[in-house]
């Protein structure tokens, strides 16, 4: 006949107090039926609670279920009879389904990619914690008893997500100490291990910032049993755990709320930097590098919550790309093509990943188009603040053999297109006395690359260059810049037609970083140029081609004429571009 299951979190412990009670009520003659009324119904409410939130928390992975079932199917004392463990451990120790749930959706809420677990037992935790991990995250769980790495380690290797874990066995203090020595540092850390130690871990943690700043620290168990708030409560967990809430509360270093899940969870993050005494006190400068601007870290410049933005060519390629990332940063994003289908497309994607977004069908060589596109993203959102400029396109040929017709539409979109865009976009800004203006040029702005022949593009690049520098200038003092990215070659579908597929291996040779840039490698840059973090920056052409540059003149040089003065010419030339990148 199966134990008798001993009341484990306050929930638990009330539901089996109002159960004896509701009893006892039942039996006697003197309780009026009144009472036993609001017995029932503070019993119903107590105990379904727990039934409730399993049914509504999303379902636990399989390689998860499995782990639960092993464990509590698991003979632990026997275990411990048999000398494995040192410990006879209880399976009630176990992280459950909702607890797991919630361990993961706060490695997603605090968009953590390292963690540290002090105290494992079986790894529920540290699998659910896992999941939440990007594919390049990595947890590290402190673990005293090596028999429960051996039990977990098989499960893990079932799970696609447990290759992120790291199980060290040992003194938990001990196993920090080494990563504190080494300069670890986490997003998260997760605290379930020995009681009376939560305070030295707690201290040790914040003291040699091993919680990364910006990182969050859970504790379980905070609520331990409803002891930690009962007056008469003699239990040395208790006791102690009543200890460290009340530390974790008057430390001015951190701010915490505890979260009546089961046994409690206590969510801690700091929330400024406090000198241990005021000699080192007086000495920091609290000034807007410590403080940050307005208050915001340097991450948090770099938000774009509330503003709107448009990207044209945002159909496919580097359009695609800058609009995700502008999304991802917090802006509203409407996306401009030719293509209404392509449009739709990304701008569906963006909704998918809960950006707000529209999709715009336009042709920037027609300034009908243009306009109406203002207008539209106007009347939606009442305001632009980013525009980003980025539709072109690219007609190979030879300088004598270039028609005044491929010109013309060259220019019409590369050039002529990027102004009316500018322009459009540039009345709206300056109204507002706010915008930024970002615009897609070319490393082909600055140097002729070779052997492909595109007279048109080349030189319609350079004009877009001149005409960032120039509106950067004339509108930096009412509160707009300007700024355009010059990428390099770019691995796009354009890149994958039939005429320019014999080339790649020509530029592949060329560039020194060994590859295309991905048009993820220019995300990071848009969104700094349309963040309030590079305000000071405007007229500025920012390339980004791996150092393409420097090796078509290399060369060049060496297969000219006066090879005796190569290495001279050379180094004149790495001079000039030296010249030319500092101012």
């Amino acid at each position: 006949m199966p134990a008798e299951k001993v009341p484990d979190t306050p929930m638990e412990v009330l539901v089996d107090l109002l159960t004896k009670a509701n009893k006892l009520a039942a039996s006697s003659g003197n309780v009026p039926e009144e009472l036993k009324g609001h017995l029932q119904k503070a019993l119903d409410v107590a105990s379904g609670m727990d039934d409730y939130l399993e049914k509504m928390t999303t379902q636990e992975s399989e390689p998860l279920a499995e782990l639960y079932k092993k464990t509590i199917s698991h003979d632990w004392d026997e275990v411990y009879k048999e000398g494995k463990t040192m410990y006879r451990l209880p399976k009630e120790c176990i992280t459950g389904h909702v607890e797991g749930q919630t361990l993961k959706m706060l490695i997603h809420m605090s968009q953590a990619k390292a963690v540290l677990e002090i105290g494992m037992f079986t790894g529920y935790g540290a699998l659910s914690m896992a999941e939440g991990l990007p594919e390049d995250g990595h947890l590290v769980a402190c673990e005293l008893e090596p028999y429960l790495k051996e039990f977990a380690q098989p499960i893990f290797d079932k799970s696609p997500h447990g290759r992120k874990i790291t199980v060290k066995t040992g003194s938990a203090m001990d196993i920090i100490k080494e990563l504190a020595a080494a300069g670890e540092q986490f997003d998260l850390v997760f605290i379930d291990a020995d009681k009376s130690n939560y305070i030295n871990y707690y201290n040790f943690i914040l003291d040699n910032n091993l919680l990364r700043l910006r990182g969050v620290m859970c504790v379980d168990n905070s609520l331990f049993k409803a002891k930690v708030y009962l007056k008469d409560t003699t239990d040395n967990n208790g006791l102690a755990l009543r200890e460290f809430n009340q530390f974790v509360t008057d430390d001015p270093r951190v701010e915490q709320v505890i979260i009546p899940l089961r046994d409690g969870i206590s969510v801690i993050r700091r929330v400024s930097v406090t000198p241990k005494d005021s000699k080192s006190q007086s000495k920091v400068n609290k000034d807007k590098v410590f403080c940050g601007v307005n208050g915001r870290s340097i991450l948090d410049r770099m938000r774009l919550d509330g503003q709107v933005a448009y990207v044209t060519g945002a159909g496919q390629g580097i359009g695609r790309a800058f609009a995700h990332a502008l999304g991802e940063a917090g802006a509203k994003v409407a996306v401009v093509d030719l293509d209404k289908e392509k449009a739709e497309v990304v701008a569906e994607e963006l909704l998918l990943k809960g950006i707000i977004a529209i999709s715009i069908t336009a042709d920037i060589s027609k300034s009908d188009d243009i306009q109406k596109m203002i207008d539209t993203i106007v009347s939606k959102w009442g305001a632009i603040h980013i525009a980003c400029n980025n539709a072109g396109i690219n007609m190979n040929s030879a300088s004598e053999d270039t028609t005044l017709e491929e010109w013309d539409q060259t220019f019409n979109v590369n050039l002529r297109g990027t102004f009316m865009c500018c322009q459009a976009a540039g009345r709206v800004m300056l109204k507002q006395g706010y915008g930024k203006i970002i615009n897609t040029a070319s490393m082909a702005s600055l140097i002729v690359p070779h052997p492909q022949k595109q007279l048109s593009y080349n030189t319609s690049k350079a004009g877009v260059v001149k005409l960032t520098q120039t509106l950067g200038t004339e509108w930096m003092d009412r509160g707009v810049r300007v700024n355009c990215i010059s990428p390099g070659i770019v691995d796009t579908p354009l890149i994958h037609s039939e005429s320019l597929r014999p080339l790649v291996q020509r530029w592949l040779s060329d560039i020194p970083a060994g590859r295309l840039a991905q048009v993820t490698d220019l995300q990071a840059a848009v969104v700094y140029l349309a963040s309030d973090a590079s305000d000071y920056m405007t007229g500025h052409n920012l390339v980004i081609e791996g150092r393409f540059l420097i090796l078509p003149l290399r060369g060049s040089i060496k297969t000219g004429s006066h090879s005796a003065n190569t290495d001279t010419k050379l180094q004149e030339v790495i001079t000039l571009f030296a010249i030319i990148e500092r101012n």
